[in-house]
């Protein structure tokens, strides 16, 4: 139990540095784009030309005119109380357009993870069973087209198929579960591909060592063997390639959502990179990072239940 609580401890101290480089990054994205923030603010209209006036009175209301460690305390300051600034298209605060739309990028990137596992698993458990076998050739092609074919690609190839084909799914927007079909599992194709490589090589790996050697000899079943040992002693790369996939593609829906008109994070970037508002930037990439590392957290501290060397202290 002391050395769980260390392990934690620690795990957290760890965390912190990386976070605060990513709110680094995040507000040198905003300092060395291109362009004038003050300028782009009072051009919006498009037919009034600022005065060189105007245009100092906002960069000091602003704060754009202080020294930029000044400049990075006092968004950092913002940022912790959930204050990433406004958006410079819409005027409405970029914390709470993220949190409108964050339900809908969750449920996409949530289905297609649970896609990826209900399918990758499985396929993976029966290729290791029927190792070399045609079944096992089949199922190792399949992986590669997974993970090879584009995302983009892949999306106009179903669009066609199921929506101006056999019309069964819509093309774009919300509307309901039907809608998170297509986009959530094009977002788990390539990973249901690394998935069912990664279970089959490690369920064969497993399958060679003495313990399970031990097993069989005892003449325990082959089923149990494989389930509860082989698959179970197989889980924690896997389970880390999930918790870092479902964190990654929790900010990576950007084309995906763009594609098929769905309203998330993703396309909300997209549309603040074209119109240059930096603001909406800065605010998705630190908010994108810190879900990553928080992700990442989680699975180091799910070690402690899955590998009980890290709970006796035998791993780190």
């Amino acid at each position: 139990m002391e050395y769980s609580l260390k392990y934690i401890l620690k795990k957290i101290l760890h965390s912190i540095p990386i976070l605060i480089g990513t709110s680094i990054i995040s507000f040198t994205l905003g300092v060395l784009a291109p362009g004038d923030p003050a300028l782009q603010i009072l051009s919006m209209d498009g037919i009034n030309q600022p005065t060189e006036e105007e245009l100092l009175n906002l960069r000091e209301e602003m704060g754009l005119n202080a020294p930029l460690y000044i400049q990075y305390g006092r968004w950092v300051k913002k940022a912790l109380s959930c204050n990433l600034g406004e958006s410079y298209i819409s005027g409405k605060p970029v914390f709470d357009e993220l949190i409108t739309r964050i339900p809908i990028s969750f449920s996409i990137a949530l289905f297609a993870v649970i896609l990826a596992i209900l399918i990758g698993i499985p396929l993976g458990v029966i290729m290791a069973i029927k190792c070399n076998s045609f079944i096992d050739n089949i199922g190792r092609i399949i992986s590669l087209i997974f993970i090879s074919i584009p995302g983009f690609w892949f999306a106009f190839i179903l669009i066609t198929i199921f929506s101006e084909k056999l019309r069964i799914l819509p093309t774009s927007g919300l509307e309901g579960f039907k809608s998170l079909i297509m986009p959530s599992f094009i977002l788990a194709s390539g990973t249901i591909g690394i998935i069912m490589r990664l279970t089959r090589a490690n369920i064969l790996k497993e399958l060679n060592k003495n313990y399970i050697l031990t097993a069989k000899s005892k003449g325990l079943p082959y089923k149990i063997t494989i389930f509860k040992h082989a698959l179970l002693n197989s889980l924690l790369p896997i389970v880390t390639l999930i918790g870092n996939y479902f964190a990654s593609i929790l900010g990576g829906t950007a084309i995906i959502e763009s594609i098929f008109s769905i309203p998330g994070m993703g396309r909300f970037v997209i549309e603040g990179i074209f119109n240059r508002d930096y603001p909406v930037i800065q605010g998705y990439v630190l908010f994108t990072g810190t879900v990553y590392i928080v992700f990442n957290l989680l699975i180091d501290l799910s070690y402690l239940i899955l590998n009980p060397k890290i709970r006796l202290g035998g791993g780190s």
